[in-house]
């Protein structure tokens, strides 16, 4: 299950987007949450891992 976040934060000429993850742990089975900051054409590949 992912979730994609639609903020996008611009620092000087490059242009970032925050996604974040829900990953189940297999020992616990409780959700826990990634975050990652990356260029937006990076983003559908991460969130496919």
């Amino acid at each position: 299950m992912a979730k994609k976040t639609v903020a996008s934060l611009q620092t000087s000429s490059k242009r970032l987007t925050k996604a974040i993850k829900m990953v189940k742990s297999p020992k616990s089975g409780a959700y826990t949450f990634q975050e990652s900051v990356m260029t937006p054409e990076d983003v559908n590949a991460w969130l496919a891992k």
